[in-house]
């Protein structure tokens, strides 16, 4: 029997419809049909439009939060090519320290129509820079050990996982398993965004405040001699440290920035939230979706991953159990990666 082999325009043919099916636009257009798939499903359970506007908001302010916590995870992915595992605690750890700078503080009162004083303001700026600290001694007595000795990512990440068991255990020891918050029996202030949709005036400086940062990362990334020498680092560190980059003040700079990020994610966390040991851990899967939804690596893919995640959570608590919110999520992470395994923002195969 004679094989027969395609055509070179049957092959051609096939190789187009590969690459249009793997485009981002194919992507983009998955996106839009599970959007339209939600808004019949919505329709048909007779939920209303203003309740799913609602439910869409509060999914951008949840976004708002995964993308500050997403933004530290790829920074220090794209530099350093490891998983760090321990960032969702780190996230802990800042909301902790939080609680007790603001315990040294006087409490005052609410400022500009928002549910908390001064006081926490202060306590953001303090613990920020401190967390960036923690992560970069963090780094120093345990990755950049392993990293002068080559070892596998693997190695790494299971050293980050277990750097995230002993600060969730220390926050334990210190703190204990009750819930804590910031302001306990504090009216919190709302408005109406639209009509019927009301959100805590809080929650809107949480938005605020979660943007203006992601957008001095931005400057920081774009505009800066450090930013570009991440970058450059990121892109290739052999090259870069041949190049005379000094790598190490890189690594400084890449925890400083992805720490503070973790513990503003942490403390604006809380504050919308509750305070507890494993608020973080809870958020680490949730993270690690919006990374690799959006391509790990990518900054800028990481917001939108984070957002996409936030939206798809908040919205699927119309169907089902508000708890299956980060299922529902995962699903269709998995099903954008299945068309597109580069995720939003990778580069076409």
């Amino acid at each position: 029997m004679v094989e027969t082999r395609p055509l070179p325009r049957a092959r051609a043919l096939r190789r187009t419809v590969s690459t249009v099916l793997g485009s981002r636009w194919a992507l983009v257009g998955l996106l839009a049909l599970i959007a339209l798939f939600i808004a019949v499903a919505s329709s048909m359970q007779g939920v209303t439009g203003t309740r799913m506007l609602g439910l869409i908001v509060r999914g951008v302010l949840l976004g708002g939060v995964l993308a500050l916590g997403a933004l530290g995870v790829t920074l220090v992915f794209g530099v350093l090519k490891m998983a760090n595992f321990a960032h969702g605690d780190m996230m802990t750890v800042g909301a902790y320290l939080g609680l007790v700078v603001m315990s040294l503080l006087p409490a005052g009162a609410p400022v500009l129509g928002l549910g908390f004083g001064y006081e926490f303001i202060v306590a953001l700026v303090v613990v920020m820079p401190l967390v960036g600290l923690i992560a970069y001694g963090l780094d120093r007595l345990t990755f950049r050990r392993l990293r002068q000795r080559r070892s596998a990512p693997v190695m790494m990440a299971m050293a980050a996982l277990g750097i995230a068991f002993g600060l969730r255990s220390i926050v334990y020891m210190v703190f204990g398993a009750d819930f804590a918050f910031y302001y306990q029996g504090r009216a919190r202030p709302v408005v109406e965004l639209f009509p019927g949709v009301r959100v805590r005036t809080d929650q809107l400086f949480i938005l605020g405040l979660a943007v203006l940062l992601i957008v001095l990362v931005y400057l920081l990334l774009e505009r800066t001699k450090v930013g570009k020498a991440m970058r450059a680092m990121a892109d290739n560190a052999d090259l870069a440290r041949i190049s005379g980059i000094p790598t190490e003040r890189v690594v400084f700079w890449t925890w400083l920035v992805g720490g503070a990020l973790a513990g503003a994610g942490g403390m604006l966390y809380g504050l919308d939230v509750q305070l507890r040991p494993e608020m973080g851990w809870w958020l680490l899967l949730p993270l690690f979706a919006s990374v690799i939804l959006g391509t790990i690596g990518n900054v800028y893919g990481a917001l939108l991953g984070a957002f996409t995640m936030g939206i798809v959570w908040q919205v699927s608590s119309a169907f089902v159990n508000p708890a299956y919110g980060p299922a529902a999520a995962f699903v269709v992470m998995i099903l954008a990666l299945l068309v597109r395994p580069q995720g939003l923002m990778g580069g076409d195969r």
